[in-house]
């Protein structure tokens, strides 16, 4: 607008100048064109000024169409980014949610598995219900390896000929035959001995220790029957913190145990153990089916042997007709060729006399 006004200001100066100018001079046909040209120059600035105004509008609607879409673009992208922003928070707090629930779980079960181990402390204090435990243990650990009244491999709770019962038989490959598995579970002394200290400790393994020969005296007596079983038997001591006592510390038991026959296993090795016996069971399994196969191969291959026999017979005979065969197409042709050459011979008629006389 200053612009504007400045270029006014000049104009009419400089037309006013002109004016007085030509007055000055007395000219009016001067005078008359200078009025003409202000005349002109007014108008045309009218004209420019209509111009400017009317250009300056367009350029201020298309400033504010631009500055219109460029508000909306950018509430668009603030919205977005609120949109994902509130989504992502949303998705965290359900995160958060879903795992605070969890732990609630979890504490749950931390306190459940509290009682229960209050009440496992409870029932392993009685005598027979550690040798239920036990048993049943053991019953887990069999079915595991060979799957559930797999009567071939092994029977719990087997009785033999001298009327007494074991927890388990293992059916093993000769040589090895009949295993027998008991489970022992030396627990109270073991407990006091672990909590106890100085001379009271070193009473208390000696009635550890002599509780482990205890029971493997009476494995050895009651399991290991000549004729009947193999000549080795296993205790199994359901609980690895004694297994890895007797091992650690007590070599002697260890000894002892060698001495008489009698393998301890805690849950761990035996499972090694029964695992060991499957291969070797699925072993002799493929072996004898690899026989059986053999076998039928070779009666397979006498019976190739005599196919083949009678084959050769076949394709002799097979070969005579077929010399036949070439023989007889071999004269059929003779027999053709002559009947084809006695059809073209032509007889000669008789003259007319001769057919009179």
């Amino acid at each position: 607008m200053e612009i504007i006004l400045l270029s006014i200001i000049i104009i009419v100066l400089i037309t006013i100048l002109l004016i007085v100018l030509l007055r000055k001079n007395n000219n009016n046909d001067m005078v008359e064109r200078m009025g003409k040209l202000e005349t002109g120059l007014i108008k045309e600035f009218a004209d420019f000024r209509s111009n400017f105004s009317r250009d300056l509008s367009k350029d201020f609607d298309k400033l504010n169409e631009k500055i219109d879409y460029r508000l909306n673009y950018i509430n668009e992208r603030v919205q977005q980014r609120l949109d994902s922003n509130f989504a992502e928070t949303n998705k965290t707090f359900s995160s958060i949610l879903e795992r605070l629930s969890k732990i609630d779980e979890a504490q749950k079960k931390i306190d459940s598995l509290s009682t229960n181990i209050v009440s496992l402390q409870d029932v392993l204090t009685d005598k027979k219900a550690r040798g239920t435990f036990g048993e049943i243990n053991l019953k887990n650990i069999m079915a595991s390896v060979f799957g559930e009244k797999n009567d071939q491999i092994y029977q719990m709770q087997y009785t033999f000929n001298n009327n007494k019962v074991v927890d388990c038989v293992l059916f093993a490959p000769s040589p090895l035959g009949i295993v027998a598995i008991d489970s022992k579970f030396p627990l109270e002394n073991y407990r006091k001995m672990v909590e106890s200290k100085g001379d009271e400790k070193k009473e208390l393994q000696k009635k550890f220790k002599n509780d482990l020969k205890t029971h493997i005296d009476a494995i050895a007596s009651k399991y290991i029957i000549t004729n009947e079983t193999s000549d080795q038997a296993i205790m199994f001591i359901p609980a690895e913190a004694i297994y890895a006592e007797m091992y650690a510390y007590h070599e002697d038991i260890v000894e002892y145990a060698y001495k008489k026959r009698v393998w301890v296993a805690s849950p761990t090795t035996l499972m090694s153990t029964l695992t060991t016996v499957q291969i070797v069971l699925k072993n002799i399994e493929r072996d004898k089916y690899a026989n059986i196969i053999y076998q039928e191969l070779n009666i397979l291959d006498a019976e190739f042997k005599r196919y083949k026999e009678r084959w050769d017979k076949l394709s002799r005979s097979i070969d005579s007709v077929t010399r036949d065969v070439k023989e007889i197409h071999t004269t059929t042709d003779k027999i053709t060729k002559k009947f084809d050459s006695i059809s073209r011979v032509e007889i000669e008629k008789p003259l007319k006399g001769e057919e009179n006389d």
